[in-house]
């Protein structure tokens, strides 16, 4: 039987802009103990698939790694596959600047459109 290789580097899956790796490196400089930033996928119900970030002190075997001018960021295999094509930016449009994840719905197939959550069941569902 053949061992599957995996790759645990980064090439160019995901973006992170110039700025998003400025204001990371900014609030992880002071931390103690972090070594970067992880970049994970939840959910998956009828809302869709949320993304977030979180400081993490250590990566893990099954994590990926992206390195861009001294910004560590993480992500496990599993989140992978729904990130791939994903490009985190930072926008100060607005009241209140914050990182942004765009084309968030690259390598899914739900094109991020309203699903018919417990419409097999004829009961409401979708976006109402």
């Amino acid at each position: 039987m053949s061992q599957v290789q995996f790759n645990s580097q980064l090439t160019d899956q995901i973006k992170v802009s110039d700025e998003a790796v400025k204001q990371l490196i900014a609030l992880t400089e002071n931390e103690d103990s972090v070594n970067g930033v992880r970049i994970f996928v939840s959910g998956g119900g009828c809302g869709g698939m949320s993304y977030g970030m979180t400081f993490v002190e250590h990566s893990t075997e099954f994590d990926t790694t992206f390195e861009k001018e001294g910004l560590k960021v993480h992500i496990d295999s599993v989140a992978l596959g729904f990130l791939e094509g994903v490009e985190v930016d930072y926008s100060t449009d607005g009241a209140n600047p914050s990182f942004v994840f765009k084309n968030v719905f690259a390598n899914t197939d739900s094109g991020g459109s309203c699903g018919g959550c417990g419409s097999a069941g004829g009961g409401g569902g979708g976006c109402g």
